[in-house]
């Protein structure tokens, strides 16, 4: 066990309250990827224990809560590589609210939102669900600012389009 420097102490403790006061917001995340309740509390769990292992690679404490996202988003991605395998929807939205996650008022948005691709399903729950900024979402992305705008503008087209022609 290698021991922690003064600052590094002080990132942990940091990253840790981040962690315990955002853990449904993280759950939800990663959630969004794989759609199974037990894949996304495992995706968490490994974003936690590689978070605090990887203190270091930490640069700016300010900077913690897309640090600590990209970090689930590339467990995320890695659990999926992995597992070879996209889980689809099994849990039922009773089940949801009985457990107390995140559920939408509006059963045509969520079911809308399930069936965008990931690309623009990610980028739309992280500007709208959780509301980051343009910049921290491409920061946890790894892609260009542009690029998120983009993806955000042409999901929320498709989005619209798709709540539509449910109405009709």
């Amino acid at each position: 066990m290698k021991l922690l420097s003064l600052v590094e102490r002080k990132k942990e403790k940091q990253i840790k309250k981040y962690i315990v006061e955002n853990k449904e917001s993280l759950y939800r995340f990663a959630y969004s990827y794989v759609k199974n309740k037990d894949d996304a509390l495992d995706i968490v769990h490994d974003a936690v224990c590689k978070s605090l292992v990887n203190i270091n690679t930490l640069k700016n404490i300010d900077s913690i809560k897309s640090w600590i996202y990209q970090i689930v988003s590339n467990c995320a991605i890695d659990y999926i590589r992995k597992n070879k395998k996209y889980v689809a929807i099994s849990d039922d939205l009773q089940e949801e609210k009985a457990i107390g996650y995140d559920t939408y008022e509006d059963i045509d948005l969520q079911e809308a939102l399930e069936r965008l691709p990931e690309k623009y399903r990610i980028v739309i729950v992280l500007r709208y669900f959780e509301d980051m900024k343009i910049g921290d979402i491409a920061q946890i992305l790894n892609e260009n600012e542009n690029t998120i705008k983009t993806r955000l503008y042409n999901g929320l087209s498709k989005l619209k389009i798709d709540l539509i022609d449910e109405e009709e």
